[in-house]
């Protein structure tokens, strides 16, 4: 295998110089024009939905003076071109948002954008429900507009109903019900406030669990359920949110590993008699509420219970009526379970559902208490996307194909052989209309960046929703001539275990060495550095255009390649899959091209955590690293992430004096950059503090910047050229600068 990795670079390396001469023609990049607007990658749509009947298109797209601003966009079935529905700037107030939607925005990964950031398709596919600026507003096809509120405060979380009579939101923490056809609104609950809430999602189900939900409305509209969250027990961590005009102190409550979580209830309201029942989840309060789902009859739930320590997901069958429950399944795991939204009923009762119960995530059917196991092998299902009962096909995406890519494919309801519908060497996400009959298609590759269209059942593109070629006129187009396409391959573990890997080589000169930026995220559940995907686009393009090679391996721990290799990480984080790290950077060191005294490492958020385990682990190895919003201490993150993976600190302390930082701080010899943002409610501030007072105790020198204002995403167009500006310049002194010593 490292032949073959030897002959791939070399190849590169020689494809690289004999192209240099088209490339010097190229304009070259710069951190102003990767962040500016428009967008370098083009015209990238979010939120693309097909309206409920299936006829009409709609996306949130930036606009082109300001990238981090969206307006509501619909495609005219009539003359097939896109027009602006709702105009954010005419219709927002562009006034200060809740502290609460901001937080619910950054753990949406949405935190900085601005105008429309979501909107609910009415059922009747005649409306659709905007959120702007903390108010509702709904908009008819032609782009007309009703104001639903107008409050000083924010509505949270608003839907529309499933048969279109109301819309329901959360404000100031109470769920309200509002009637679309006479503006009536009712309270359904008075007495939120404080530390109590309904529903909305508590801070860990938003922040790990992937739901962003906290209430359900059945499917005649006849009743919803909702969750009760009292964060009374959970610990109050004062959160400075340092800005740049002064600070604002927050009594967030944060659960931190090994204390005590929200305690979460389920109600349903029923409209006749106006009644609540509340459901039995069980005699043990200290579990997760992971899932809610509405059996088709509206007569039950089916509700998802995960145990504290997320060894055991119950599947609960749950009486609307009563609040009655029982077990209608169970999955269990020796290390964790993974979390999913694979849950499908079908007609006759029974259930399409994944597992990971053969060491792969696999599509079952549950029918009348039996199995039936319907895709296998090496390699993972990640989305139910469709169901067409009437063809008897199940659509999905995973990786079949190989694990750095992702495709949509179809398999039969009663099992056979599996098929891709979408191209090879691509990355796709899919969502389908509830028919199955049509797919909104996001794909891109390492030479492409991001494409959406329209698809039937069998793959076949209809239209492109969002074309984005790329072509002289694409916002890319200038700088194509001197685009590095990046060569992917592998290494091998200490164990064997095959470690996928990603390189992009600058113009190599023979017998010249060039530094590396090695980057790394390196953590379990997201942040996959080694994808056949446009990722890291236009700024890895402009890191090998100063003259680095940019390299990456995703090591064991990482998700989406069975179970087995993620399980090396439990209760040793900071181990193994930091062994797989350094095994990257031997084989670096081996190569002609690579200086091995240049060898730079960044990460940011669990790669920030890994930059500085990295540095402790081989001193030496790294000319320098870059350290990103850091986890440094695990007992200060939070519950469900940390105790999946580490265990509750209470009862392994000893698994997380291994894994954390800070204790071992003084291993660290080489240049370090510490970077936070001082409004991080995500990854706490306190985490940087933690360790720059250990080092500074320690007398060990290091660069800090932080930034007032700033969440854990540290981004804007101007604070992103500023925050890689200052990254750069560190490294240029650091690394850069060896080659003149």
């Amino acid at each position: 295998m490292r032949k073959i990795w030897l002959m791939a670079a070399a190849s590169l390396a020689l494809m690289a110089a004999s192209e240099s001469a088209s490339a010097q023609d190229a304009p070259s990049l710069t951190l102003e024009r990767v962040f500016a607007s428009p967008s370098i990658n083009g015209a990238s749509p979010r939120a693309v939905k097909l309206s409920p009947d299936g006829k009409y298109l709609t996306s949130l797209r930036p606009r082109a003076d300001d990238r981090e601003r969206f307006d509501l966009w619909f495609l005219d079935s009539k003359s097939g071109e896109w027009r602006m529905l709702v105009d954010s700037t005419k219709l927002g107030t562009s006034g200060e948002i809740s502290e609460a939607e901001k937080m619910q925005r950054e753990r949406a990964r949405i935190g900085g954008t601005k105008g429309i950031v979501a909107y609910d398709w009415a059922p009747d596919s005649q409306t659709i429900l905007v959120p702007v600026d903390g108010d509702l507003f709904l908009a008819d096809l032609q782009g007309d507009i009703r104001r639903l509120t107008e409050t000083a405060t924010s509505e949270l979380d608003a839907t529309v109903s499933p048969k279109g009579s109301h819309v329901s939101f959360v404000r100031d923490q109470n769920l309200v019900v509002r009637s679309l056809s006479d503006g009536a609104e009712k309270a359904l609950t008075s007495d939120g406030g404080g530390t109590l809430s309904y529903g909305v999602a508590e801070f860990v189900a938003q922040e790990e669990m992937d739901r962003s939900r906290g209430h359900w409305w059945a499917p005649d509209d006849a009743a919803l359920a909702y969750a009760r969250v009292d964060e009374s027990g959970v610990k109050v961590a004062p959160r400075a949110a340092i800005g740049a005009e002064g600070t604002r102190i927050y009594e967030q409550r944060y659960p931190f590993a090994g204390t005590d979580n929200a305690r979460v209830d389920l109600f349903v309201w029923h409209k006749a008699g106006d009644r609540h029942v509340k459901v039995d989840l069980g005699a043990d309060a200290d579990i997760y509420l992971a899932r809610v789902d509405w059996m088709p009859d509206a007569k039950s739930l089916l509700v998802q219970r995960q145990s504290r320590d997320q060894k055991r997901l119950d599947v609960l069958k749950v009486d609307a009526a009563t609040g009655a429950s029982s077990v209608l399944f169970s999955e269990t795991s020796p290390t964790w379970l993974n979390l999913h939204d694979n849950l499908r009923v079908l007609s006759d009762g029974s259930l399409v559902w994944t597992s990971e119960r053969d060491g792969f995530s696999h599509i079952y059917r549950f029918r009348n208490g039996k199995w039936t196991q319907l895709t296998k092998g090496a390699w993972a299902v990640k989305a139910v996307v469709g169901v067409d009962e009437a063809a008897g096909r199940i659509y999905f995406t995973g990786n079949a194909e190989a694990a750095t890519q992702q495709h949509l494919y179809r398999v039969p309801l009663k099992g056979g052989a599996v098929e891709r519908l979408t191209e090879q060497g691509s990355f796709n996400a899919v969502a389908m209309n509830r028919a199955a009959n049509r797919a909104i298609v996001t794909r891109s590759s390492p030479n492409q960046p991001e494409q959406v269209y329209l698809a039937d059942a069998s793959g076949k593109r209809l239209s492109w929703i969002e074309e984005n070629r790329l072509d002289a006129r694409h916002p890319y187009g200038p700088y194509l001539a001197a685009h590095i396409a990046p060569v992917f391959g592998s290494i091998k573990a200490a164990d064997g275990t095959e470690l996928k890997t990603k390189l992009l080589l600058p113009k190599i000169e023979p017998g010249k060495r060039y530094p590396v930026f090695v980057q790394v995220y390196g953590g379990p559940g997201a942040g996959r550095q080694v994808t056949e995907s446009w990722g890291g686009g236009a700024l890895q393009q402009y890191l090998a255009q100063q003259g680095w090679i940019v390299f990456s391996v995703d090591g064991r721990g990482t998700p989406d390649r069975g179970k087995t290799f993620e399980d090396h990480i439990y209760r040793a984080m900071g181990g193994v899959e930091v062994a797989d790290q350094l095994t990257g950077v031997e084989w670096l060191k081996a190569q002609p091209f690579v200086d091995p005294q240049r060898i730079a490492v960044y990460g940011w958020s669990y790669g920030g955590y890994m930059t500085l385990k990295l540095l402790e682990a081989a001193p030496g190895v790294f000319a320098a690293g870059v350290s990103g919003a850091p986890v440094t201490k695990w007992e200060l993150y939070d519950t469900h992430y940390t105790e999946r993976y580490m265990g509750d600190p209470r009862k392994v302390p000893e698994a997380y004096e291994k894994a954390n930082v800070v204790p071992h701080a003084d291993k660290i010899s080489d240049p370090l950059l510490l970077i936070h943002g001082m409004a991080d409610d995500n990854v706490v501030f306190d985490h940087s503090t933690a360790l720059m007072a250990a080092m500074q105790g320690n007398a060990q020198p290091f660069e800090t910047m932080v930034y007032p204002g700033q969440t854990h995403r540290v981004a804007g167009p101007k604070v992103s050229v500023h925050l890689w500006g200052s990254i750069l310049d560190f490294l240029n002194r650091t690394v850069k600068s060896k080659d003149m010593e």
